[in-house]
C-alpha cells in the first residue's frame, strides 16, 4: 500500500511545498495538486518538481474542458520532463457549476471526451503525427470547420516516457467502467470499502474485461482523512464539513454526483437533509447531519490498531494508494502521521 497526499489549494503554497520535502523524507510516495477554480496546477507541480527528488507528482485533477487534448498532452509531457519522469496525469470531468460557471464551456459528453482526449494524448506522447477523427475532436480540423490549412504535426520534443500514467477521477457507473478500461489509475472520492463491490463492482468488472493488458493492474487512489491515537475521536467532526460541502453543495438538486454517491451508499434520507440544509445556507447544521457511520467508513481516525484494521479493509477492497489528509496542526505532526502510516503500510 502506497501513501499519497493532496495539497491544500486555498493558500500558503510556499510553506506547503517546503513541508512536502519533509513528507517525502518521511515516506510519502505521491502528492496530488488540485486545480479547481484556484491557481493552476501546472505551475505548482513544476515548482514542486524543483524542490523534491523522489515523490511522484500528480495533477488532481486537470479538468477535461479547460485545455485542448494536444495541450493537455504537451503539458503532461512537459511536467514529466521537468520532474525526471515523476508525473502522473490525473484528469476528470469536474461538474457543470465549475465548467460552465467559471470557464464558460458547455458541460457536454464527459465520457466520450475522456476517451478521445486520452487517445490523443497517447498519440502525442508516442510522437506520432496527430491525425484523429473522433466524434468530439478532429485533428487536423476539417476544411469545413476552419481555414482548411491545418496539417498533421507531431511533438517536437522527445518525451521522457511515451506512456505517462493516466488517473481518472470518477464515481458514476459508466465513468468508472471507462476508467477501468482505459486508464492506469482510478481516483474515486469517499471510498467506502464495505460498499465498493455493491456500488462499483459491476462497472469495474465490465471495464476490466475490455482492458488492454499493457496497462497493467488498475491502481486505485483513495482519499482519506488521517488521525492516529487514543484521543482523536473528536476529529470526526473535522471531516464532516468537507463531506457536507460535497454532498450538499457541489451541484444543484438532481445534479450532484456526490449526493448520488451517498444515496448509493444507503444514506438517502441523510443526503437529502444535508443538501437541503447546505443549499439553504445552513452549513453548520448540514455538517452536523453527516452520519458518523459514513465519516468513519471513509476516514482513518482512531487508535493505531483500529487504523491497521481499516487499512487492511481498504486494501482488500482494492485500494493501492491511500491519499491521506493528515489531521495535525503543524508540520511535525503531519510528518509523524506519515511516518506512522509508512510503518502500518510496510
Amino acid at each position: 500500500m502506497r501513501i499519497g497526499m493532496g495539497l491544500n489549494y486555498s493558500g500558503g503554497f510556499a510553506e506547503t511545498v517546503a513541508e512536502v520535502a519533509d513528507l517525502e523524507r518521511a515516506g510519502l510516495d505521491i502528492v496530488f495538486v488540485p486545480e479547481a477554480y484556484s491557481f493552476d496546477a501546472v505551475s505548482q507541480i513544476g515548482y514542486i518538481a524543483a524542490k523534491t527528488s523522489r515523490v511522484e507528482l500528480a495533477s488532481g485533477i486537470f479538468q477535461l474542458y479547460t485545455r485542448t487534448p494536444t495541450l493537455t498532452a504537451m503539458t503532461a509531457a512537459g511536467l514529466d520532463y521537468v520532474s525526471d519522469g515523476r508525473f502522473v496525469m490525473g484528469i476528470g470531468a469536474s461538474g457543470p457549476q465549475v465548467i460552465e460557471g467559471f470557464h464558460g464551456v458547455p458541460y457536454h459528453a464527459p465520457l466520450g471526451r475522456t476517451r478521445e482526449i486520452i487517445e490523443i494524448c497517447r498519440k502525442v506522447w508516442r510522437r506520432e503525427k496527430v491525425e484523429y477523427q473522433g466524434k468530439y475532436y478532429q485533428l487536423p480540423l476539417p476544411e469545413d470547420k476552419g481555414t482548411g490549412l491545418g496539417k498533421p504535426l507531431k511533438l517536437i520534443n522527445h518525451p521522457v516516457r511515451e506512456r505517462i500514467p493516466v488517473v481518472i477521477a470518477s464515481i458514476g457507473p459508466k465513468n468508472v467502467e471507462l476508467t477501468a478500461e482505459i486508464a492506469e489509475g482510478w481516483e474515486p472520492i469517499f471510498y467506502y470499502p464495505e460498499k465498493v463491490s455493491e456500488v462499483w463492482g459491476d462497472a469495474l468488472a465490465k471495464g476490466k474485461a475490455k482492458r488492454d493488458p499493457a496497462l497493467g493492474e488498475l491502481q486505485t487512489y483513495v482519499q482519506v482523512a488521517l488521525a492516529i491515537g487514543d484521543d482523536v475521536d473528536h476529529m470526526i467532526d473535522w471531516v464532516r464539513p468537507m463531506l457536507a460541502l460535497y454532498i450538499g453543495g457541489m451541484g444543484a438538486k438532481g445534479k450532484n454526483f456526490y449526493n448520488d454517491l451517498a444515496v448509493r451508499y444507503g444514506f438517502e434520507k441523510e443526503a437529502a437533509l444535508i443538501q437541503e440544509l447546505y443549499l439553504d445556507g445552513k452549513k453548520e447544521q448540514a455538517a452536523a447531519a453527516v452520519p458518523e457511520d459514513l465519516v468513519r467508513a471513509v476516514s482513518l481516525i482512531g487508535p493505531e490498531g483500529y487504523v491497521r484494521e481499516r487499512v487492511a479493509a481498504f486494501e482488500e477492497a482494492g485500494a493501492t494508494t491511500l491519499n491521506v489528509t493528515p489531521l495535525a496542526g503543524d508540520t511535525a505532526g503531519r510528518v509523524r502521521l506519515i511516518e506512522q502510516m509508512r510503518n502500518i503500510c510496510s
